[in-house]
């Protein structure tokens, strides 16, 4: 009976130890994180120029990413344009700090481009952190008002002008998708390094349109052009219609067959990761971990949400976690719908 009760000691010992080493295992991870952060800075690179609605975002994560860090270390933004963002994400793939003290935002479409074989995707979009984005963005098609477009038959049955960014690029890709499926003829000038840019050409004639900007970013940057109706709200590229826009038709209202609807949403499925942020391959658990939940905590935070509702700025969060999983199951697509997506974006 002594005996018994002896065992049951020690396996009560036993099982306290466990715990013990267990929750202490957990401390210094959490340590780890708090102890590898305190005193460095955090890089945040962002893939376009200054002044766009990517850089806005970044620049207003970035003031309120120390608080939730473990560590609280300064963060800095660091911009790093160059074929829409794609010089970037490449660098961010394989050359940067893979030990959690570089992540950065860059352009939505960037999985989908490796999926579809756009030129010079050199990573994997499985094997990147990511991080979050701070919105399920809505992309639209605008022309300027000088063109007297009142309908989306009009828009698609005239030879427009659109402003690009590099070749492949969301503002690019869009318009050969209007024309590879929908018959359009537009023609599209790329080129142009960021967003500032994109507008400018067409308030002063050189390009008529773009369709690749995000519905948040034009009420943020420029509510005169909705207020002034200088510019015709023609399509959005979205999963579902914004509630702001319930008249403007989505891309997929207008396909011809349900693969053709198919291809499209596939190639819309990036638009629920809005601005993603993400980190290399190989970075610590218990640091992507820090970085995740830093972001979650900025995303919940009162003042945060203040400031961009100030700055015009919607935020609909969305977590690492979700796009990550989102990323996994574009990469698991039907082939016949991947090839009729890659048609769809051909350059022809």
């Amino acid at each position: 009976m002594a005996h018994r009760r002896a065992k049951a000691s020690v396996l009560a010992v036993g099982v306290l130890l466990l715990s013990i080493a267990a929750m202490s295992c957990r401390s210094a991870e959490a340590q780890s994180a708090a102890e590898f952060y305190r005193g460095k800075t955090v890089s945040l690179y962002v893939g376009y120029p200054a002044g766009g609605a990517y850089d806005v975002y970044a620049r207003l994560i970035a003031r309120f990413l120390p608080k939730y860090m473990p560590g609280n270390p300064n963060v800095i933004i660091r911009n790093q344009p160059g074929a829409a963002s794609l010089t970037f994400v490449n660098e961010l793939y394989a050359v940067m700090p893979q030990d959690g003290t570089a992540f950065g935002t860059f352009a939505r479409s960037v999985a989908i481009d490796r999926l579809l074989g756009r030129p010079g995707t050199n990573f994997d979009p499985e094997k990147l952190n990511w991080v979050g984005s701070a919105n399920n963005e809505v992309s639209i098609c605008v022309v300027w008002h000088g063109l007297n477009i009142t309908s989306s038959e009009d828009f698609l049955s005239r030879p427009i002008v659109f402003g690009a960014n590099a070749p492949g690029s969301e503002s690019d890709v869009n318009a050969r998708i209007l024309n590879n499926l929908l018959g359009a003829k537009f023609r599209v000038i790329t080129g142009y390094p960021g967003t500032n840019d994109l507008m400018m050409a067409m308030e002063r004639g050189e390009t008529q349109g773009r369709c690749g900007m995000t519905w948040s970013a034009l009420k943020a940057a420029l509510p005169d052009w909705i207020t002034g109706k200088k510019v015709y709200i023609a399509l959005q590229f979205a999963t579902h219609r914004h509630p702001e826009l319930p008249d403007v038709p989505l891309v997929t209202d207008l396909a011809h067959n349900d693969l053709e609807r198919a291809a499209l949403q596939l190639v819309l499925a990036g638009q629920a990761m809005g601005r993603p942020f993400a980190a290399p391959p190989n970075v610590p658990p218990e640091r992507l971990e820090a970085l995740r939940r830093a972001f979650d905590g900025v995303m919940a935070d009162p003042d945060f949400f203040l400031e961009a509702s100030k700055q015009g700025l919607e935020v609909q969060p969305v977590s690492g976690e979700d796009i990550q999983r989102l990323v996994a199951a574009m990469f698991r697509a039907p082939p016949g719908i991947v090839e009729a997506a890659r048609r769809a974006i051909s350059a022809n």
